[in-house]
């Protein structure tokens, strides 16, 4: 290289790198909201967790390159005392008030979403019964998105009815057919069940291998819209 172009080259790559140094990385921003007529205790991994009365209001922010991020709410929940919370459908670690990295148990609506440099993947899931009508939307610029507006407690059958919710076929009956394991985890089509969930709620998961008509995709760096009772 000629003397004379390295320094020209080292400016260049002193500007190369100060330009990615302050260039930030801008967190996805969630609006959960609550329009039940109900108290709903969101909680969200990452994010925490909220006591949220009817028509209140929740904002997190999320790393851009979350995987495997979830959203969901809680309910008939009592409070012992601090991080303690006792829920009827959705309860977290045996009773914890903001979840930290556990799930909640079944029966539960969970909004799932995997977020990217390139794009965002987002769904609602039944796959673990459903406690709470959901939609999942975008903030703007993203029109296709999942919701579940439906009460599928109204038409829960019988054997998979608890209190609060309505438990999904798995859960139930943890069998491979059910739960599309072992000989069903390539072919599982979907069952008698798993067809309530989809008539009522066509745009979520209603069973493991419901994938085609159940995800969703955004662009990077869309802010998304979560809330109960849509």
């Amino acid at each position: 290289m000629s003397p004379s172009l390295r320094p020209l080259l080292i400016s260049c790559l002193v500007i190369i790198l100060a330009s990615a140094i302050s260039t930030p990385i801008r967190a996805a921003t969630f609006t959960v909201k609550n329009q039940c007529g109900y108290t709903v205790w969101g909680a969200a991994l990452p994010g925490g967790a909220k006591e949220m009365p009817s028509g209140d209001t929740w904002n997190f922010d999320v790393d851009p390159s979350t995987s495997a991020g979830r959203v969901w709410g809680r309910t008939g929940c009592t409070s012992s005392g601090s991080n303690s919370l006792k829920c009827t459908t959705g309860d977290c670690g045996g009773g914890l008030f903001d979840c930290g990295t556990n799930s909640g148990a079944p029966p539960l609506t969970i909004a799932e979403y995997t977020l990217t440099n390139t794009q965002d993947t987002i769904d609602i899931s039944l796959v673990d019964g459903f406690n709470v009508p959901m939609s999942f939307k975008a903030a703007s610029g993203c029109d296709n998105t999942p919701s579940c507006a439906a009460n599928v407690l109204d038409s829960c059958p019988s054997d998979l009815k608890v209190d609060g919710g309505c438990l999904s076929a798995c859960n139930k009956y943890n069998t491979d057919e059910y739960c599309c394991r072992n000989q069903y985890e390539t072919n599982c089509p979907p069952n008698n069940y798993s067809m309530i969930f989809k008539n009522l709620c066509p745009q979520a998961y209603s069973y493991a291998k419901d994938d085609q008509t159940s995800t969703f995709v955004c662009p990077h760096g869309t802010n998304y819209v979560v809330t109960f009772c849509p």
